[in-house]
């Protein structure tokens, strides 16, 4: 379906390009099946965490904090082991997450006065409401959408979830520590928790908050399990400062961070348990990861990759990512595919049997063969970028990975910089980036 689209504003653009929720073969992509019981487009959860590492997770490094229902979700889904998202801190990876581009592309790169890639609160700027999220594409299609969590795309009116496609907004609007400092200041303000675009507690009690957002995850799923529903739940732990529920306090031998984590397994637990007591199960794709890297003071969570939040290093960028879909996603299958955050949009956009915009560029591709373990199914991507505010750093395609070479190249904190030099890793064979091959592979390199 070709549309002339110079003179549509987005609205108009969507509206034109939503096409009906017959059965139709996804372009490129194995047809999903259509019986009594799926008849209507799938469901969609993103569970996305805050500074959750890669080796996090047990089913993905053995001996870690035991996450027995993440490691359930897996052996009942697709594990991905080279996800990535578009940035190694929070406002650009969940702005190149909501809108399938890269945060460059869509200048949220950066804050309003371009020091720093994360967005402060009371900024000035936000995603820009002309952008087109998944929300947006979904709502267009039908479905009722809510956001559940930590959002840190700007906290003006203008740029709320609200005003970005989702019909329900629960939560903080930016990280859990840039709440008041200072009580004589009123910048910035008490953390606050929002109920659409109103505050509704000052400061937030963040003991509670991972079950509070499961809470109010598991009752819109209930009130909404009749028609097509989208929920993006980012959640604000493990970022710290750290915080956990009174159950799960003391109770893990990797210390507050480990009971943390053994609180976000429980909630996605529940959920899952809730899809199964409602009969919709078979119709949800659920899907979890991270928005980047764990920190550097908390270097195993990252192993074995090496570098940490902050960086363009593999610790920063590549995040776990487990996805389940009963019935459609091969069980206890392993996906080590190049693939982003930013390919949940076009993907979405095709299992709900609508299309992705075709006035911009979107820089995510539909993973969809991925996902169902088509046969021979490779990467969409000839390559993937590693930027750091607006500097490229990093080049990925295939299994080869360079470094680029630069003068002046951006470390955290933002105000840093330092000399860095060419290197090449085969990321297939050395995920711990130790073995530098660019002497030995000049033309790889060129």
């Amino acid at each position: 379906m070709t549309v002339n689209n110079k003179n549509l504003n987005r609205r108009d653009f969507l509206k034109t390009t939503t096409i009906g929720l017959a059965s139709i073969t996804l372009s490129g992509c194995a047809a999903i099946s259509q019986t009594k019981d799926d008849r209507r487009p799938p469901n969609f959860i993103i569970i996305f965490c805050d500074d959750l590492g890669y080796g996090d997770l047990s089913c993905y490094t053995p001996g870690q904090q035991p996450t027995p229902n993440l490691d359930q979700m897996a052996a009942d889904g697709m594990k991905f082991t080279s996800f990535y998202v578009a940035s190694s801190v929070c406002s650009p990876s969940r702005a190149a997450l909501m809108t399938g581009c890269y945060p460059l592309r869509i200048d949220m790169h950066k804050d309003a006065k371009g020091k720093q890639p994360v967005l402060p609160p009371v900024s000035k700027k936000g995603l820009n409401p002309k952008e087109i999220t998944i929300a947006e594409i979904l709502k267009e299609a039908g479905y009722t959408t809510a956001c559940i969590g930590k959002w840190h795309l700007g906290d003006q009116p203008q740029f709320l979830p609200t005003r970005q496609g989702f019909d329900y907004y629960y939560g903080i609007p930016y990280s859990n520590d840039l709440g008041q400092k200072d009580p004589k200041s009123n910048r910035p303000p008490p953390l606050p928790l929002m109920r659409n675009e109103k505050v509704i507690e000052a400061p937030v009690d963040q003991d509670t908050i991972t079950r509070r957002y499961t809470d109010e995850t598991i009752k819109f799923i209930t009130k909404n399990k009749d028609k097509p529903f989208f929920v993006y739940l980012p959640h604000t732990m493990p970022h710290t400062p750290l915080h956990v529920g009174a159950e799960f306090r003391g109770k893990s031998r990797f210390g507050k961070y480990g009971d943390v984590v053994a609180e976000l397994d429980f909630s996605t637990g529940r959920i899952l348990k809730t899809l199964k007591d409602l009969g919709i199960d078979k119709n949800t794709l659920v899907i979890f990861t991270s928005d980047n890297g764990a920190p550097i003071n908390r270097k195993p969570s990252n192993l074995p990759l090496s570098g940490d939040k902050g960086m363009t290093a593999e610790g920063g960028m590549r995040v776990p990512c487990l996805m389940r879909w009963p019935g459609k996603i091969p069980i206890g299958s392993v996906c080590d595919e190049l693939t982003t955050a930013m390919d949940l949009l076009p993907t979405f956009a095709g299992l709900a049997q609508t299309k992705e915009p075709t006035d911009r560029v979107i820089d995510g591709k539909n993973i969809w063969p991925l996902m169902a373990g088509k046969k021979g199914a490779k990467s969409p991507h000839k390559a993937f970028y590693y930027y750091q505010i607006d500097q490229l750093q990093a080049v990925r395609a295939d299994k080869w990975k360079l470094h680029l070479p630069l003068e002046n190249k951006i470390i955290k904190p933002w105000k840093k910089r330092r000399k860095s030099q060419l290197q090449l890793y085969n990321i297939k064979n050395d995920i711990s980036e130790k073995n530098n091959l660019a002497d030995k592979y000049p033309d790889v390199v060129k």
